[in-house]
């Protein structure tokens, strides 16, 4: 009896708990959740700190998830819906609503809100409008007040990702000068990742080989290519929506198109997001193909990407890395980025390009991180045209700096460039950069083999240390300092010149094929001002140089693009070739003034001295050329020459005067001799049968002790 009423009792309490179980999911399943709106609208705009609203329907309805396994499967979830929400914006925007949804769907795992944890699989975002702004003082909308916590919540959000369907964002940034609208619409069918990497690749080159005038096949990256085919990753990513751009920045037009994936999957690094790009700022191309990794935890960013544009330091506003300017350029590589707060780091690998007529390859890593950003790498041009370095020290055409975007203009009466070096970006990041110029172009008559150097810069301080050209067989070895942390810059460059070779100097001028001679010679200088003019227009120092057993005429200082020499030397012989036994210069720069304590050639005719002054700050000449003849032989050479006027309009002109008669080889001792301790004698001659040369006397010392620029302390004696 007992027993029968105990199974009694057990059912009805069985009963009861399944009917209040059935109770409440009749009253969840028919509750009518808009009830909840109001306190919804409340909680969530006292936690924003703004205005937020559910205008439409709220929903839910519960169905089983696909995804469970087990016992799990059985249990259902709720889908909630919530239509029309808006979230206000700050009184000071212009816009009154800083995004607005048509819906927002999503679903919730029950079981996990036992253990206080609310999962999310993913939220559907139906037609998201944003609308994004800041002002100059830097205050924003994209930045919410949260209320302060007494600590830690017990409640922990998983949100896994994040789905959309067609948009637009508007962004107006006062502090970056951006003004910009991005509409994104679904596409009809999802792209392969494969298609959507060919097409950018064949815009990109086509678009490098209008920028640069290169072949498309020169832009070909083929290792490249066939790891981006080899990435079984990437092959199956697909694309599903698309988005424009279209807008300003910095007062240039910005024009954009690309493809996303449809889902952002935020913490699951398994399921990148795929991404491309196809932006043009101004006259600046850029393009991009691949995936972002675990954006939430900001995890990384894999890319192909391509540069293209007029010149590489119009990417300083677009990036914030430091580069030179440049002729066009159009670079192609690997992207790697690992994305940290304060601390991200830029892999750009195996990437190979054009600068102007020269290619270019290399890799380069930027971090963002520490308490200055750096840039590290190694770069290589296997043929460099010697002109497209013109633009690094503002050396190229009016024409040319337009079309870099440079707005300053040479004055037509100057021959050394006035545009001001950027030291303010200099200040902005560090530098570690090893270059390397395999041969180095300079047209068929004037080649220059090779250059090699190491570019280091710190707290505004540029160095090249070394810069080493191979010229002719020989070498011109310098050294650069530039400090940019002072105004004005101060500068410093030491450069030795070593055996190079005349006929190799010249290999195109005939009667340099049988010369055994050479050229060597030093310059050391130190200066102040932020272009190269104001550096020299302030230099002091001094600049020393032989040359030996050679031959000089008109036609070979035209080759090599010496004007006021091709000028002085018509006058003197004409336009035909003349021995050279010996040249030796010794010039001595003080606050840009440039004077001659030795300046003196020795031919077969005659001997030939110059003196005066070459004043750097106001580039103007003044040169007496005074030729002292071997006899009666060379009518041409019977009164001195003046050389007037400036380094761009030179005047060279007859003195009027006696006439210079014979006793040259008397004179050409006197004047070689007398100055042999100054001028501190080069290098030794490459030929024992120029034991004779008079420049003898001139030899070894200057290898024992040659010139640095005022400062610097000398080096011990070479063995």
């Amino acid at each position: 009896m007992m027993m029968r009423r105990g199974s009694k009792i057990l059912a009805w309490v069985v009963g009861v708990l399944l009917a209040l179980i059935v109770i409440v999911i009749l009253i969840v399943a028919f509750f009518d959740w808009n009830r909840l709106k109001p306190t919804i609208n409340e909680k969530v705009s006292e936690a924003i700190g703004r205005p937020f609203a559910i205008n439409g329907d709220l929903s839910a309805h519960w169905s089983r998830e696909p995804t469970e396994t087990g016992f799990r499967s059985l249990m259902p979830w709720p889908h909630f819906v919530a239509r029309d929400i808006s979230v206000a914006n700050p009184d000071w925007t212009k816009s009154r609503q800083f995004a607005t949804l048509d819906a927002l769907e999503f679903r919730l795992s029950p079981l996990p809100l036992i253990g206080k944890r609310i999962v999310i699989p993913d939220v559907q975002l139906r037609a998201p409008r944003i609308d994004l702004e800041r002002v100059s003082d830097g205050r924003d909308n994209w930045t919410f007040k949260l209320p302060e916590s007494a600590g830690p919540s017990e409640w922990a959000l998983e949100l896994n990702a994040i789905g959309f369907d067609k948009g637009h964002i508007d962004l107006a940034d006062a502090a970056s000068k951006v003004d910009l609208g991005v509409d994104i619409t679904p596409l009809d069918k999802a792209i392969p990742f494969a298609d959507i990497m060919a097409a950018q690749e064949k815009d990109s080159r086509d678009q490098a080989g209008k920028t640069t005038g290169a072949s498309a096949k020169a832009m070909s990256r083929s290792g490249a290519d066939e790891k981006d085919r080899a990435d079984s990753t990437k092959q199956k990513q697909t694309y599903a929506f698309a988005w424009a751009a279209k807008g300003s920045y910095k007062g240039a037009a910005v024009t954009g198109k690309g493809h996303t994936g449809g889902v952002l999957a935020l913490r699951d690094a398994n399921r990148p997001f795929p991404v491309q790009a196809d932006v043009r700022v101004g006259q600046t191309h850029i393009a991009l193909v691949g995936t972002l990794t675990d954006p939430v935890n900001l995890g990384a960013l894999d890319v192909r990407l391509w540069f293209s544009g007029q010149s590489m330091a119009n990417l300083y506003a677009l990036t914030g890395v430091t580069l030179p300017d440049t002729p066009p350029f159009a670079t192609e590589g690997h992207l790697i980025a690992s994305l940290k707060k304060d601390a991200s780091v830029y892999k750009y690998e195996d990437f190979t390009g054009r600068v102007g007529g020269s290619d270019l390859g290399g890799s380069l890593t930027y971090n963002a991180g520490g308490p200055r950003p750096s840039l590290v790498g190694v770069l290589k041009s296997n043929v460099l045209q010697f002109s497209d370095l013109a633009p690094l020290i503002g050396a190229d055409s009016n024409a040319e700096k337009k079309q870099r975007g440079d707005g300053t203009t040479q004055p037509t009466d100057k021959a050394l460039p006035v545009e001001p070096f950027r030291t303010e970006r200099w200040r902005a990041m560090d530098a570690d950069v090893q270059f390397t110029g395999a041969r180095i172009s300079h047209g068929d008559k004037l080649p220059i083999d090779k250059l090699s150097t190491h570019l280091i810069m710190k707290d505004g301080v540029l160095t090249l240390d070394p810069l080493d050209f191979g010229v002719a067989g020989g070498t011109v070895g310098s050294n650069i300092k530039l400090d940019g942390s002072t105004t004005p810059m101060k500068g410093r460059i030491n450069l030795g010149a070593r055996h190079l070779q005349l006929k190799q100097l010249f290999p195109g001028f005939e009667p340099m094929k049988t010369s055994f001679g050479e050229v060597n010679g030093d310059a050391a200088l130190s200066s102040t001002g932020n272009s190269v003019s104001a550096l020299l227009g302030s230099s002091n120092g001094e600049i020393k140089l032989l040359v030996n057993d050679g031959a000089i005429s008109k036609t070979l200082l035209e080759t090599a693009g010496l004007n006021v020499g091709n000028i002085v030397i018509g006058k003197l012989f004409g336009d035909k070739t003349v021995k050279i036994n010996c040249a030796a210069a010794d010039l001595d720069a003080t606050n840009g003034l440039v004077q001659t304590r030795l300046f003196a050639f020795d031919t077969t005719d005659a001997l030939i001295n110059v003196e005066g002054t070459v004043d750097f700050k106001t580039e103007k000449l003044d040169l007496d050329v005074k030729p002292h003849t071997k006899g009666f032989r060379v009518f041409s050479l019977r009164s001195p020459l003046y050389v007037k006027g400036t380094l761009k309009n030179p005047s060279v002109g007859v003195q009027p005067g006696p006439l210079i008669l014979r006793g040259g080889g008397a004179v050409a001792l006197a004047v070689f001799a007398a100055p042999a301790a100054a001028l501190a004698a080069l290098v030794v001659p490459t030929s024992g049968k120029n034991d004779d040369n008079t420049c003898r006397p001139l030899l070894e010392e200057l290898r024992r002790n040659p010139s640095v620029a005022p400062g610097v302390p000398r080096k011990p004696p070479t063995k």
